[in-house]
């Protein structure tokens, strides 16, 4: 059996815990080769090198855009990933081999921005497509350092295995990201030991550029693809559950057994991504199943995502949601009966390069709910130029979530479980499809609106 793993950046800086609950013991008879890790950076180096996803505090990328001094923030980086190499030295890393070469990648890197720098300084290229450069090259140093580091670690563990760095760090061809994971692995025998490659891919179209921070999980998927997997498998610190456990506690919060990718791309719509979604068409599309683990919980079985799978009980799987998100209602009295009416609303929103997450419908009014941070004054400015009335309001959205909820009352048990939580419905949308019915409600409810329905339609 072949598969392609992915571990997440929180489990890798926990790596004792991936060395005992994913890649196993060798004396141990359920060890076994045929299998490719895609690594993650350390939780938080992503972070350092570019911009914190959070708070926005700037990292390296972020000083060199502003023209500041890089190489004091790249110094103390350097100082930082060994620190974290010197707290890996009793798994068996070899401290020194993985000091020079974290030394050799951040000097070459400084060169590297450097001469990017004399190059937007002669004012001759245009500075977006360097920055862009920049943040390619500064990306990967993360995935280089941890796959460097586990490789490392194996081998010193008496493990047999092989680093595939698709970071091109110091590879001038022009390759795109598969044709570089083709290449790659051409010459590879994944059953011939434990095979460690960056999640991080160097490509002329920019991995960064196309995938932003979802860019691991792009990897994952070429991999597993291109290699014909058995099953795709991704390691989180967390279950696939019926709610998210921060909001519902851990006791509350059931693991999902088994669903399909249909179910899987309503998450991500809603910014609760199980996997992105453009990881996950390709395996969806090649049939390749993939699993959800916890890697702290090895013998749990975790979720399983497959193609056409239907549950054999209709049920209700997840309840999720963001309280991160805008509706804009946009009324206009003369929009009954005419044709294309929506079609130019979209057109603007287009224009803006801003996708709806639900629609919701009538004779005069269209309401679109946004994510917040898309929401701007010009996109507003321009629709009440054009419609008689425009509203904004701050709400939250809630969906309920199935492989198979096609259920005559399911509809209205969750309504009522609103109403009796005195939590009021703002507009809902259900398509023919039924796998997802999602609820727009007050902002300030949204955290009793999650608890009491996964409370009455998953756990009971």
């Amino acid at each position: 059996m072949l598969t392609v793993e992915k571990i997440g950046g929180t489990s890798m800086t926990q790596f004792q815990d991936v060395l005992k609950n994913i890649i196993g013991n060798p004396e141990n008879p359920d060890f076994r080769f045929g299998r490719v890790f895609v690594v993650s950076a350390y939780a938080g180096i992503t972070n350092l090198l570019l911009e914190d996803k959070k708070t926005k505090a700037p990292g390296v990328y972020q000083h060199f855009v502003l023209g500041e001094d890089y190489e004091k923030p790249l110094d103390e980086l350097l100082n930082h990933l060994l620190n974290i190499n010197e707290e890996f030295a009793d798994l068996g890393l070899d401290y020194d081999v993985c000091r020079d070469f974290l030394a050799a990648r951040i000097a070459q890197t400084k060169s590297y921005l450097n001469s990017m720098g004399e190059i937007i300084a002669s004012g001759y290229v245009e500075r977006e497509s360097i920055f862009s450069a920049a943040r390619e090259l500064l990306a990967s140093i993360g995935e280089a350092h941890s796959a460097f580091n586990s490789v490392n670690i194996l081998q010193n563990r008496g493990i047999s295995a092989k680093l595939v760095d698709l970071t091109g760090f110091r590879d001038s061809r022009q390759l795109t990201i598969s044709e570089r994971i083709e290449q790659s692995f051409k010459n590879i025998d994944p059953f011939a030991g434990i095979v460690i490659a960056t999640g991080y891919t160097k490509g002329r179209e920019g991995i960064m550029r196309q995938f932003a921070r979802g860019y691991s999980e792009i990897t994952f998927s070429k991999i597993a693809t291109h290699l014909h997997a058995d099953e795709a498998i991704i390691h989180k610190e967390y279950h696939l559950s019926s709610a998210d456990p921060k909001v519902v506690g851990v006791d509350k919060a059931v693991p999902v057994g088994h669903t399909n990718y249909d179910v899987a791309d309503q998450l991500a719509d809603i910014g609760m991504e199980a996997i992105h979604p453009n990881a996950a068409k390709p395996l969806e599309l090649a049939g390749i199943s993939l699993r959800l683990k916890n890697t702290f919980q090895p013998q749990h079985p975790g979720t399983l995502i497959s193609k056409g799978y239907v549950g054999p009980e209709a049920k209700i799987e997840i309840i999720a949601g963001s309280d991160k998100v805008v509706i804009i209602e946009i009324h206009d009295a003369s929009m009954v009966g005419q044709t294309g009416f929506d079609f130019e609303i979209m057109k603007t929103f287009k224009q803006f390069d801003i996708s709806y997450i639900t629609k919701a419908t009538n004779a005069n009014s269209i309401s679109l709910v946004i994510w917040e941070t898309d929401l701007n004054d010009e996109l507003i400015n321009e629709l009440k130029e054009k419609y008689q009335t425009i509203t904004v309001k701050q709400v939250a959205i809630v969906c309920v979530i199935g492989s198979n909820i096609a259920l005559p009352n399911i509809l209205a048990r969750a309504a009522t479980i609103l109403a009796k939580n005195k939590i009021n419905i703002n507009c809902v949308s259900q398509s023919l499809r039924q796998v997802n019915m999602q609820f727009v409600i007050d902002r300030d409810k949204y955290t009793k609106a999650i608890i009491e329905l996964n409370e009455e339609l998953c756990l009971k």
